[in-house]
């Protein structure tokens, strides 16, 4: 069996390429050119370089495969509008159109982003409602799910659609940009951090996404992966400061900090400055969005291997080695 994995050099993609590896599924990964890929050499048989924009760097990637993960995206809380819709979007539509009618199950890896953040999700179905919320990542990934859907719905192609919750580990932008803050800023509470984090961590997801490829009857489904951790946003932003000497400080309404993520996007990104909060930000840790995941458990058969125990563990050797 072969696999295609595009984001392959990226945080999911390297682990997932590993996982694909280690159950003897041949990996062909796909880079951004000029991206490093030295640690991915030993898990993909071949590594090719191209860009989702870019159709005819894309021809005949398909070709010979059985499995095609779709990972690469723009992955970050702040943007313009078109800095997210063109490679999420956009990009997804010509990997569709170069995968059409090669038989290959395609497994598009989306976000729970996509059920429409800023509101509580805690409890939603992957049958339930979503909804656009203005956001430009939230928004390109729900218009996304539907492409990919109408790709399937007219027998193009054979897709799954996973939307992983917040996923951790040694070196997701949910331990890197949050101890990044904490050795410069500030890092506060939205609403005391009293909601669930919603995490994942990175080989879990990998657990979901490899099931998702390879069980014959999830196709033309959505499925939710998302850890059975109880861990607050206060235990893990508590957790993740003391591996730097730091504590959260503050707390911010989630209303005002939605708020001021509107005001401080539309001020400083068409200056190409990060906002100091945002609206994506808000909606992740300042909302309960513990989705349901019981179709990925009983489809599945997915469940929840690494603990929140070994998981931090492994991201604190990782936040020791990348000291300031």
């Amino acid at each position: 069996m072969k696999a295609l994995v595009t984001g392959a050099a990226g945080f999911i993609g390297s682990r997932l390429a590993g996982g694909l590896a280690g159950r003897g599924i041949e990996v062909r990964a796909l880079a951004m050119p000029g991206e490093p890929v030295s640690h991915i050499t030993e898990y993909a048989s071949e590594i090719l370089t191209g860009d989702l924009n870019d159709p005819w760097s894309l021809q005949g990637i398909c070709r010979g495969v059985d499995l095609v993960f779709h990972l690469a995206a723009r992955v970050t809380d702040w943007g313009s509008k078109e800095a997210f819709y063109r490679p999420i979007l956009e990009g997804t539509r010509n990997l569709l159109k170069e995968c059409a009618g090669v038989g290959a199950r395609f497994v598009h890896v989306s976000s729970i982003a996509a059920c429409g953040l800023g509101r509580h999700l805690k409890g939603m179905k992957e049958g339930d409602e979503a909804r656009f919320s203005g956001v430009p990542y939230n928004d390109a990934k729900l218009e996304a799910e539907r492409l990919v859907r109408s790709f399937h719905e007219q027998g193009l192609i054979n897709a799954v659609i996973v939307r992983p919750a917040n996923v951790t580990g040694p070196g997701s932008v949910w331990v890197r940009d949050i101890v990044e803050r904490f050795r410069g800023l500030f890092v506060p509470f939205i609403d005391q951090g009293k909601y669930s984090a919603s995490l994942v961590y990175v080989d879990n997801l990998v657990d979901g996404l490899i099931l998702a490829g390879t069980t014959a009857d999830a196709a033309g489904n959505t499925y939710h992966v998302r850890d059975d951790w109880d861990v607050t946003w206060n235990r893990y932003l508590t957790d993740l400061g003391a591996m730097v000497g730091r504590r959260p400080r503050f707390n911010i309404p989630f209303s005002v900090a939605w708020k001021l993520g509107e005001a401080f996007e539309a001020a400083l990104t068409p200056l190409g400055i990060r906002p100091p909060i945002t609206r994506l930000a808000a909606g992740v840790m300042g909302r309960d969005n513990d989705v349901d995941t019981t179709k990925a458990k009983t489809e599945l058969g997915w469940s929840t291997r690494v603990s929140y125990e070994q998981a931090l563990a492994e991201i604190r050797d990782w936040v020791d080695m990348h000291g300031e």
